[in-house]
Order: C-alpha cells, then sequence, then structure tokens
C-alpha cells in the first residue's frame, strides 16, 4: 500500500533515536509507554533514564518500596501511573515468575496498562498485529481521511484502531505503530503541521480542503474546577515539622504534604483562616495567629481542575507527636509544587 511505503520509508529517515527503541524488551518498553504517558517526550526520557538506572529490571522494581517509586517519579505529575507501575511490577513478579505475558489480552489485564500501551508491547515486543491508538494517531489519521467522529466519543478507539490495522505492515506491526506516532508528533502536529514539506500532501483530506485545524474533532471540553488550598506549617523546638501521607483517594493519592485546608474562595487574611470550622476543630490548639508565606497565590493546573495554593506559617509550638525532622523532609515523595516550597522555605539547596 502506497500510504504505508511512505510512511516507513519517512520514518527510516527521520525518527528520533530515543533509549527505548534500541530495545524490544517488554519492560523497557512498558516502562516508557507508561513514562510518556501524558507527558512529553523531551520531559520523560530523563525520568525513564532514571528508572532503568535505579531498577533495571522488573524484579528490582517490584521489590522496591512504594515511596522510593513515588519519589523517583516526583515531578511527573498524574502519580496513578507510578502507583500502578509499581503494583504491576510485584504482579508480574508473583504471577509471571518476572516474565512479561506475551498476549495481547493478558497484557490489557494488567493494571494502568489500556488498549494503546498494551498494543504497543504486544507489537513491538512480540510482533503481534495491534495497532496503536494515541493523540498523535488520533491527529494524523483524522487529518489525513477526514474523519469527523469526535475523538473522546465512545466508538472513536474502536473505528481509529480498525483503520490503522487496515494500514498496518503485518510484518514489523511494531515499526509501523512508532512510524505512525512519530509522524503525528514530528509533522503533523497540532498547531503547526508541516504540510509544505508533508509526503502524504497530494492524498491528505484536510490539506486538500484547507481543514488542517478542524481535525481531530473533538467533543465539548469539559469545565475546569478551581480549588483552595491552605496549607499550615507547624515547627517545633525539636526542629520537626508536621508532615503526613495523603490517604483521600483522587491527586496526589499517597504522596507527603502539610496540614492541609480546602476552602471554596481563596483567603489573603488570618482572621478568614480562622473563621474555618475545620481550624476550629481540628487545630484547636494552634497558636492564635499565623503569617501568610506567599502574598500571590502559588497556580497548579491539572488536568481537569486549577489549585490555588497559600502557605500560613504558624509559631513555633512546643512539641509534635507526629513531625518529620525537617532535614529528612526532601527524602518523601511530594508534589512539585510543595517540593519548591521545602527548597524555598527551609533553604535547601535546589
Amino acid at each position: 500500500m502506497h500510504f504505508t511505503k511512505t510512511l516507513l520509508t519517512w520514518y527510516a529517515e527521520n525518527k528520533r533515536d530515543f533509549e527505548w527503541r534500541s530495545s524490544k524488551d517488554p519492560y523497557r518498553i512498558w516502562l516508557s509507554e507508561i513514562i510518556l504517558q501524558q507527558t512529553r517526550t523531551a520531559q520523560g526520557a530523563p525520568y525513564y533514564t532514571r528508572f532503568i538506572k535505579a531498577f533495571p529490571n522488573v524484579q528490582a522494581l517490584a521489590g522496591a518500596s512504594e515511596d522510593k517509586v513515588l519519589k523517583l517519579w516526583q515531578g511527573l505529575g498524574y502519580y496513578s501511573r507510578a502507583r500502578n507501575l509499581h503494583a504491576t511490577a510485584q504482579r508480574i513478579q508473583e504471577e509471571y515468575q518476572g516474565v512479561f505475558p506475551a498476549s495481547f489480552n493478558a497484557l490489557l489485564d494488567l493494571k494502568g496498562v489500556g488498549d494503546y500501551t498494551a498494543s504497543a508491547i504486544a507489537s513491538i515486543c512480540f510482533g503481534l498485529p495491534e495497532a496503536v491508538v494515541d493523540g498523535n494517531v488520533f491527529r494524523f489519521l483524522s487529518r489525513y481521511f477526514g474523519i469527523d467522529t469526535p475523538i473522546h466519543s465512545a466508538g472513536a478507539q474502536k473505528e481509529f484502531k480498525e483503520r490503522a490495522t487496515q494500514l498496518m505492515d503485518a510484518s514489523d506491526p511494531g515499526t509501523f505503530n512508532q512510524a505512525l506516532m512519530e509522524f503525528g508528533a514530528l509533522v503533523c502536529s497540532p498547531k503547526a503541521p508541516g504540510c509544505s514539506l508533508c509526503p502524504f500532501q497530494k492524498s491528505c483530506f484536510a490539506f486538500l480542503h484547507e481543514a488542517q485545524f478542524d481535525y481531530p474533532v473533538k467533543a465539548k471540553k469539559t469545565k475546569v474546577k478551581k480549588r483552595f488550598f491552605n496549607y499550615l506549617i507547624l515547627e517545633d523546638q525539636n526542629q520537626s515539622v508536621a508532615f503526613h501521607q495523603r490517604v483521600n483517594k483522587g491527586i496526589w493519592y499517597k504522596l507527603f504534604e502539610f496540614p492541609l485546608i480546602e476552602t471554596d474562595q481563596d483567603l489573603t487574611t488570618y482572621s478568614q483562616l480562622s473563621k474555618q470550622p475545620e481550624l476550629v476543630v481540628q487545630f484547636k490548639n494552634l497558636p492564635n495567629k499565623a503569617i501568610l508565606w506567599n502574598k500571590e497565590p502559588l497556580i497548579q493546573k491539572l488536568s481537569h481542575q486549577t489549585l490555588c495554593i497559600r502557605f500560613w506559617v504558624f509559631p513555633k509550638v512546643s512539641n509534635l507527636q507526629q513531625g518529620v525532622f525537617i532535614k529528612d523532609i526532601q527524602d518523601y515523595p511530594v508534589p512539585v509544587v510543595l517540593q519548591n516550597f521545602i527548597r524555598d522555605y527551609f533553604k535547601f539547596e535546589a
């Protein structure tokens, strides 16, 4: 097929040199795919190198503590990926004796592994004809064929996967999949597609109809929720600070943080903070004053929510029963916004 031959020729001449592309080891492919979910390649590549150095195989990852995995993941966001990564490594070690299953359905059954990741592992490592569909593939194929199915609709994944499977070079599905994604990333990009140099220019529906930015079709965006976080900085005379692990499911689950009061609006004075019922009930023995550390809220944008974060510093208390020594606080996995605060407030070196 002309499309497939053109794509593979382009890939052979233009593919980027990534560390994981030299391997067909399922562990390395799985690790790279999990890291690159929701993460740009330039950001994810150094994390891949760090993980391989710390955990060179699935046995090493399975034997690590969850806190160590989360600490190494710190800064990548979507921390459920790290927790699932660790849980899946343990399952592969216990149930499969450290050997990845070689069937698509068994791969799909692993925690944190969806159709895309299972297809990548199955095609690259085991030569199975399973087409991958990610954002790059949605964009490239929808533009080329003029597919107006909204990509987040119920049947979109199946429709695009079937189309990609029809185009696939069954003798080397792994290379085809990587070429499809690479072309979407480098040429058929979201905001500045390289149409003038595109080898598919003469047959691309979107280019011929000057409709590149009409594809892929997306459903209405989810409304972004705004949340207001107020962290309480409580130190004692023993160089300890109140610090604990998040136990509620949701953002930053199992990461560590300072005592938190979430409010329905931004607070700028201690008078406002002191009137919060949670402060009165749970922290009734605190000193009756606090200093607002940041004059402007720190803004953390997540996928469907925006956090406005304030830090309130209280005078030192006599003794914290469950404090963490300040000198050890950097050893704990925390969200990046807290890591930056810890570095600046406690004067740790960057």
